[in-house]
């Protein structure tokens, strides 16, 4: 998975996770509620390894972009 899609997943699932857990405290359900925690946090970690491999690939085009000038 790219980057960018891990990212767009990633709020997806932060945003869905925020509903159902909202949603599970007004109707009360406890389960509800921490399912929408789980996915919010699931999301958290998709939109984490997201910026990770952007990170990744900005310090391997750094690396590449020293070593073709001093060529």
């Amino acid at each position: 998975m790219s980057s960018t899609s891990d990212k767009i997943k990633g709020y997806a699932n932060e945003a869905a996770g925020s509903v159902k857990e909202t949603v599970g405290k007004v109707v009360g359900s406890d389960k509800t509620e921490i399912e929408g925690a789980a996915q919010k946090i699931k999301g958290e970690a998709q939109v984490a390894t997201g910026k990770a491999k952007d990170a990744v690939k900005d310090g391997a085009n750094k690396v590449a972009d020293a070593i073709n000038k001093k060529l």
